[in-house]
């Protein structure tokens, strides 16, 4: 069953709110094993909202629209749908007497207006509403499958999961779809679309390579009869990525990189210190974005500027003079200050030319240094990260973290 969401608002069309409705019917709809080939996105104007109709009923078996059931003059969703497909609309009594007690439980009268929000097209199925005033409506008529549900997703979400799921899920049949995301770290998306060239060619799982940030990912989608075969499809193709990218795939779903570092140093009952330059205080700011994060981050130190690095974490002048801020042999020198200076397992310095300004022909842009001390050990690392200030300080904190992380994995 093909399927497209088509989302009425206009708000949403200048950016004023996300139409986070559709990525959450997108992943119910998947979950089902219906396919969602469309999202569509109209005004509050009633003849785009039904060219927007027709394209659909031209496409796709199951349509869902989301928004435009309110009680204004421009909430037309309804009344477009219904006219469209040649439905009368009648008075549902009982959901008209819903919103007069509402209405009297406010000690307020209900306005006039607020009565279309009872109409429904005649042979629909009206969909209870239990945090709003504005019912959901289920229409069958063949060959298409219509859904009009609320634009909150307070609303809109216990409406789709109570009412409108046991619904598709017996037309639906036995499909089920279902994804897993595996993340990369410390290698390009076209080197990683080389390495899963051939799996990117199959059609049952499916591979997705996806930017993300300062990272690559790739959705694995498989469709199968259970949950079990899903499963298990899934996993053949996790294991063989498994097998071609190695240690440069640092987790799955929900993973990121800060919390799988945290997890680690909390397996290890290590601790951490930082001392940023170039990225001032955020790499700091990732690690404690993890709940939890105090078991094994002792603090950091934002020395941007020279004396800082100096009289804080006890880089020597001649050293600062002879190299430059942005070197291995600075960055190594603040791994290793903050690392005694705060009495951590390990240390991490971080120095670069972050931009716009500042960079020279022997130090450009965009050139970072890293370093990562340890227990008998300092080591760094040069890198050159193309792009703007901010892409360069998130490349930089990504990579400090991953430098840990390569290093916490060899101790496993």
């Amino acid at each position: 069953m093909r399927a497209e969401v088509i989302a009425v608002g206009t708000e949403i069309l200048l950016g004023q709110i996300v139409n986070s409705d559709a990525r959450f019917l997108s992943e119910e709809l998947a979950s089902l094993g219906i396919d969602v080939y469309y999202h569509t996105v109209v005004g509050d104007n009633r003849d785009r909202v039904e060219e927007a109709f027709a394209a659909a009923r031209a496409r796709s078996e199951l349509i869902i629209f989301t928004g435009g059931l309110g009680p204004t003059a421009d909430d037309l969703t309804k009344e477009t749908v219904a006219e469209a497909l040649g439905l009368e609309l009648k008075l549902d009594q009982a959901w008209l007497e819903k919103l007069k007690g509402f209405y009297a439980s406010l000690n307020r009268p209900m306005p006039p207006q607020n009565v279309k929000q009872a109409l429904i097209p005649r042979g629909a199925r009206l969909l209870y509403n239990d945090n709003g005033t504005a019912p959901g409506v289920y229409i069958e008529k063949a060959p298409w499958t219509v859904i009009l549900l609320p634009g909150p997703p307070r609303e809109l979400i216990p409406m789709f999961r109570d009412r409108v799921s046991p619904l598709l899920r017996e037309k639906a049949g036995s499909v089920t779809i279902r994804s897993r995301v595996v993340k990369i770290i410390g290698m390009g998306e076209s080197a990683v679309e080389e390495q899963v060239a051939d799996l990117v060619q199959q059609q049952n799982p499916t591979v997705a390579p996806l930017a993300h940030n300062f990272e690559v990912h790739l959705r694995i989608t498989a469709k199968g009869s259970s949950e079990e075969e899903t499963r298990a499809l899934i996993s053949r193709v996790d294991e063989e990525l498994g097998r071609r990218l190695g240690p440069y795939i640092y987790g799955r779903d929900q993973d990121t990189l800060e919390k799988v570092v945290g997890r680690l140093l909390a397996a290890g009952g290590m601790t951490l210190a930082v001392a940023e330059s170039c990225t001032g205080g955020r790499l700091a700011d990732l690690i404690t974005n993890v709940p939890g994060s105090s078991r094994y981050f002792l603090g950091g130190v934002a020395a941007y500027s020279n004396e800082v690095k100096e009289k804080v974490l006890g880089v020597e002048k001649a050293l600062l003079e002879a190299e430059g801020a942005v070197s291995r042999g600075v960055a190594e020198a603040m791994a290793s200050g903050v690392r005694r200076l705060l009495g951590a397992d390990y240390g991490i310095g971080v120095t670069g030319v972050a931009g716009p300004d500042g960079g020279t022909a022997a130090k450009p842009v965009g050139l970072v240094c890293l370093a990562l001390a340890g227990e008998g050990f300092c080591r760094s690392r040069e890198i050159f990260f193309p792009g703007k200030r901010e892409a360069v300080k998130g490349r930089s904190a990504a990579a400090a973290l991953n430098l840990l992380r390569q290093e916490l994995l060899e101790g496993v």
